[in-house]
């Protein structure tokens, strides 16, 4: 029998797998909160924030 593993995905601080994971997830919802602005809008980001 081996012995059990840590969990990787523990909330630790600093550059861990868990802290990768969750901002990847919050990387992918904010991309998909900018296509669903733009799509509202009809306008893009920077056109929205007064870039262009």
């Amino acid at each position: 029998m081996s012995e059990p593993r840590p969990d990787d995905l523990t909330p630790q601080f600093g550059w861990s797998r868990y802290a990768e994971l969750i901002n990847g997830r919050f990387a992918m919802i904010g991309f998909i909160a900018l296509l669903v602005l733009e799509w509202v809008t009809g306008q893009d980001f920077f056109t929205w924030v007064g870039w262009r």
